[in-house]
């Protein structure tokens, strides 16, 4: 045998003695009544800084949902600026305008006990026909979303169910639009579409407002898929609408 194996096999031998010295030197640290009531202290100390472990865990979870929630909201409080933007932009021409006559870059100028004269808007012409306002679908809140069983709402968003609800809106507003319209003004199209409408009612959807999937596929872009009927199942537990069956249609009434 070389002698570097041997010196390599005395090391090995003289490490595993060392190692059983250890040992057997614990092991009679734990049978020394002052050392094992150190050694149980720093056990307790270890379960206590394991379930600190865990809350941290726990709080990391929490604050990284929170940071997804947080995420999703600003894209919809940045959805919602943008609207507000174009509505801003976009204010429609038939609105009454209120001009104020007084100056007001210079306050001193304007006398405090005299009124503000503000010129009264043109009286707009009656429509010909009373204008119907039609029943649409108030949006989920927050609370109702966070109310709503993960089995149901799955990964949705507060965001996809409410543009879901804006669509839904959209064609209802659209239909009763063609059925408000008076009939010698429509076109062949429109006058086709409102003998649809009439034939789909029903006495139980009478005085109501609804739509079916065909409305939905003339008037909005959704798809009329899986997804859209759990958004549909969603919008039943939150009475936002109700089912009418018959005739081989579902009816969704707005509620």
């Amino acid at each position: 045998m070389a002698s570097s194996d041997l010196e390599q096999l005395c090391s090995h031998i003289n490490e595993k003695i060392g190692n059983i010295k250890k040992t057997l030197s614990l092991r009679n640290c734990g049978q020394e009544p002052t050392l094992k009531t150190i050694l149980n202290k720093i056990g307790d100390e270890i379960i206590v800084v394991n379930e600190l472990l865990n809350k941290l865990e726990l709080e990391i979870q929490y604050q990284e949902q929170t940071n997804s929630s947080l995420k999703e909201l600003f894209e919809c409080l940045e959805e919602d600026y943008k609207d507000v933007e174009h509505l801003k932009e976009n204010i429609p021409p038939h609105l009454p305008q209120v001009t104020v006559t007084q100056n007001f870059v210079n306050g001193s100028d304007l006398d405090p006990e005299e009124p503000v004269k503000v010129e009264e808007p043109a009286p707009t012409k009656k429509p010909s026909k009373e204008q119907k306002n039609v029943k649409e679908m108030p949006f989920i809140t927050s609370d109702e979303f966070n109310g709503i069983p993960a089995y149901m709402k799955s990964r949705l968003t507060y965001c996809q169910i409410n543009d879901v609800i804006k669509e839904i809106n959209k064609a209802v507003v659209s239909k009763y639009k063609i059925l408000h319209q008076p009939k010698k003004s429509m076109s062949s199209v429109a006058r086709n579409l409102y003998h649809r409408f009439i034939d789909e009612e029903t006495k139980e959807t009478k005085g109501h407002y609804f739509v079916v999937e065909a409305d939905i596929k003339e008037f909005t872009a959704l798809k009329v898929d899986k997804r859209f009927h759990v958004i549909l199942n969603i919008l039943r537990h939150c009475r936002r609408l109700s089912e009418v069956r018959g005739g081989g249609l579902t009816r969704y009434v707005v509620t």
